[in-house]
């Protein structure tokens, strides 16, 4: 499935900021295609194996030219990161502000990533085979991003837990539910799998049922109750 085209993270245009509306959104258009390649070329090549000059080859930007706006291949796969995990967590606040059921607002963050995941299946993958790679401060922005889209997955199975009067470890259940989620690109085949609004329905019933069962601990309490 072919990657969607990144929207414009920020990145300074040389002209500066005294550039017109016009001139801006060229060079965004322009930047949101060097990503797109950017993250083909991580995708066939890997970080480590791909070079500044596969990148401009694939681009189709001069070398220099290539430089001048990124300095590194780091900064190409920071502005790719930057980007789809800024997007994942923007998307997600919109769409559960439209939700108050508990366990509607974890169908919704599965339906969002899923969603996402199959829409993006190249730069998902590159996100995670180099999730450790940045560094000098590119790693702890996206880092903290990551950690905030843990928290709010965090909240929704706590506030979940509350509605239900469950018993469970929601840092273990969190955990899961990625498991569950970042590795569809290894498996998905469109042709056999369902699209990501059924199969995120279908991920939904088999967490929140797994969730739900009586834990081992519970029942031993009731039957001593008895």
């Amino acid at each position: 499935m072919a990657t969607s085209s990144p929207a414009t993270p920020q990145v300074q245009s040389p002209r500066g900021a005294k550039a017109t509306a016009r001139t801006e959104t060229r060079f965004d258009r322009r930047l949101a295609k060097i990503l797109t390649h950017a993250t083909d070329v991580f995708y066939e090549k890997g970080y480590e194996g791909a070079s500044m000059r596969d990148l401009s080859r694939s681009s189709g930007m001069s070398l220099a030219g290539l430089y001048y706006y990124f300095e590194s291949k780091e900064k190409l796969l920071y502005l790719i990161q930057k980007h789809t995990f800024t997007t994942i967590v923007e998307r997600l606040r919109e769409r559960l502000d439209l939700v108050q059921d508990p366990a509607e607002c974890i169908r919704v963050f599965i339906l969002n990533h899923v969603e996402y995941f199959l829409a993006n299946q190249k730069a998902m993958k590159v996100l995670s085979h180099e999730d450790d790679v940045l560094r000098n401060g590119f790693g702890s922005e996206i880092a903290g991003i990551k950690r905030e889209y843990f928290r709010i997955c965090m909240e929704l199975l706590d506030d979940f837990k509350r509605a239900k009067g469950l018993e469970f470890s929601s840092r273990i259940a969190v955990l899961s539910l990625f498991g569950m989620m970042n590795w569809i690109y290894t498996w998905y085949n469109p042709r056999a799998d369902a699209n990501a609004k059924e199969l995120s329905r279908q991920m939904g019933d088999i967490f929140l049922k797994g969730i739900c069962a009586p834990s081992k601990t519970k029942k031993k309490r009731s039957a001593l109750a008895n």
